[in-house]
């Protein structure tokens, strides 16, 4: 199982975008902490500038929680029209260096520059697709230049914000034993939890390892995580990839046996998907709930409709009506997913004074 080094990848992401396109169009907020979401008790922040991150503010903390750790910051209401607006900017850049590219939101993607080079290095062009950027939409962007995407995706984080970081063919599974096996894109809070437990602390440790020991473990991941640990991804770059649902999902510190914890955290989890799901101009006739037990038991269930849902509200309501279904339980539960799947086009966003798009 080796890694064919000839492919040239590059993972462009925006830094910090939502609050970056708002701190470009508002002159009032640029060198201001600012958090892209809403301030009320039910809020969530959706993106926080870097003048936030540095006190601890961050994307799909509650609002009431970013405000007390920085008393400064301020909420702006999401723009979704607008960042897709530069999105599609963006996607016209890359357009011009390769038509291989794999959108993983409005403000990360794929591109394989493999057959694209023209006499350039992948890392001339990335150079180049950043300084386009900055000209054409007055936004810095991060890029990661490797040979799969694993490692380009995990360059494009060396740097940020505003930089370019390469990881070559000869230096890629000695740059992945040195990382914290919570750096690893693949590798959620309770996955490397759950490696901590083993031993599993770095790249090293994880390399360590026998593909029959991790999928004993995690199961069919376990083949993944073996690969990633040699800085083996034989993933391709696939345009026009075809969403077939949108989720979010949490574990908690504490366990939570009671519905109306339950329901709180809910609420969060109702945003994140909403928040990927509107700016696609997508929603689902299908609601999931997935509930993880301590004892690691997995259940779900599911509602579906003819009519897709409306809102973000209408989400929310969804998921909370399922609660019942799979709590309470002496066992309680340490994890909670939201699902929505069956996706269709959504109809033009109403408003709703209840419970906006952020809270």
């Amino acid at each position: 199982m080796t890694e064919p080094p000839s492919r040239r990848i590059v993972h462009v992401d925006m830094d910090a975008f939502f609050a970056s396109v708002e701190q470009r169009d508002n002159p009032d907020l640029r060198g201001r902490p600012v958090a892209v979401g809403g301030s009320s008790a039910r809020g969530v922040v959706a993106a926080a500038s870097y003048e936030a991150r540095r006190f601890g503010v961050r994307s799909a903390m509650p609002s009431v929680r970013a405000a007390r750790l920085c008393p400064d910051l301020v909420f702006v209401k999401p723009r979704f029209e607008v960042y897709k607006a530069v999105s599609a900017q963006i996607r016209d850049i890359f357009a011009r260096f390769t038509p291989a590219i794999e959108p993983l939101s409005l403000d990360e993607a794929y591109l394989d520059l493999t057959d694209r080079l023209d006499g350039r290095t992948a890392t001339q062009i990335a150079r180049e697709i950043r300084a386009l950027i900055r000209a054409e939409t007055g936004l810095t962007a991060s890029a990661g230049v490797s040979y799969n995407k694993f490692l380009a995706k995990l360059a494009s984080d060396q740097r940020k914000p505003d930089g370019l970081f390469v990881i070559r063919p000869e230096d890629g599974p000695d740059f992945v034993l040195s990382l914290p096996i919570a750096r690893f894109h693949g590798v959620g809070p309770a996955t490397a939890a759950k490696m901590e437990r083993h031993g599993i602390r770095t790249g090293a440790d994880l390399h360590r390892q026998s593909l029959e020991f991790l999928t004993a473990r995690f199961g069919k991941a376990g083949q993944y995580y073996w690969n990633i640990a040699r800085a083996i991804d034989h993933r391709e770059v696939r345009p026009n990839r075809e969403r077939k649902s949108i989720g979010a999902e949490t574990t908690f510190f504490t366990d939570i046996h009671d519905l109306d914890a339950a329901a709180q955290a809910l609420v969060p989890l109702a945003d994140k998907v909403w928040r990927h799901a509107a700016p696609r101009g997508v929603t689902g006739r299908t609601v999931t709930l997935k509930a993880k037990y301590t004892d690691f038991r997995i259940v779900t269930r599911a509602h579906s409709d003819p009519r897709p849902v409306a809102s973000q509200a209408e989400l929310l309501a969804q998921a909370t009506a399922l609660l019942p279904q799979v709590l309470p339980d002496p066992r309680g539960v340490r994890l909670l997913g939201i699902t929505l799947s069956a996706l269709c086009p959504a109809e033009p966003p109403q408003a709703d004074p209840q419970l906006p798009l952020f809270g």
